[in-house]
């Protein structure tokens, strides 16, 4: 068992991890029993009341954090000859299209996030079994399949995430990190929450948002107060 210690003995002794906060409380308590020695991630936990065995209740989408992630995100663009510079001068860490395809199929996944092109995707899509299981595949509905290539470089550079329901009904994202002051974590998880309220599926009956939480990589889940409407 690691050990704890004494700072974050006092810090975990000052809170009642049990008690609901607002968006900004919990943020500043996760802030403040964190105690890596790096800048850790903060991360939201969200429990959805639906079934993502069902296709009609699969919850997946796109926010764009208003403070970005804080984390320095590897785009390769995955393009045409002719879309090259456009995606270098958007800020794609690597551009290009037959010898990536060739190095993924060796196993080559040093990157965070895959743009392409509706055009190249029967090339592209044969990637699926090495891109799949480390959800780097490519998708319409993430945007990161699309003719503008360079607003979607942009975008994921500038704190555009996306999410998708796990088989437990749980949304898992990052909103910042410690690093960040707790109002812009605050807004940042509120935007992503707000996200999921605009994709409530039509199907889905009872309560929809059933519990958030946020925690940091290595701090206890801090409860939210799951009719949370703004960042204060």
């Amino acid at each position: 068992m690691a050990k704890v210690s004494k700072k974050r003995k006092e810090a975990l002794a000052k809170h009642d991890l049990t008690q609901v906060r607002s968006l900004v409380e919990a943020a500043k308590v996760v802030k403040d029993i964190t105690y890596t020695k790096f800048d850790a991630s903060v991360d939201i936990d969200v429990r959805l009341g639906v079934d993502p065995r069902k296709a009609d209740q699969m919850v997946r989408g796109v926010a764009t954090l208003p403070h970005g992630t804080g984390k320095t995100v590897r785009v390769l663009a995955l393009v045409t000859p002719d879309k090259e510079a456009e995606a270098t001068a958007a800020g794609a860490d690597f551009v290009g299209l037959d010898d990536y395809i060739s190095k993924i199929e060796k196993g080559w996944t040093d990157i965070d996030v895959i743009i392409t092109m509706p055009a190249v995707m029967a090339k592209v899509g044969r990637l699926g079994r090495v891109l799949g299981p480390r959800g780097l595949m490519p998708n319409p509905k993430s945007g990161t399949v699309t003719t503008d290539v360079a607003k979607a470089v942009q975008e994921v550079k500038a704190g555009k995430i996306d999410f998708k329901v796990d088989k437990t009904g749980i949304i898992h994202c990052s909103v910042g990190k410690v690093s960040f002051d707790e109002k812009m974590l605050a807004e940042n998880a509120l935007e992503v929450i707000q996200t999921l309220g605009r994709l409530k599926p039509s199907s889905s009956k009872g309560t929809y948002i059933k519990s958030i939480t946020l925690s940091s990589t290595m701090s206890p889940a801090v409860p939210v107060d799951s009719q949370v409407n703004s960042a204060s």
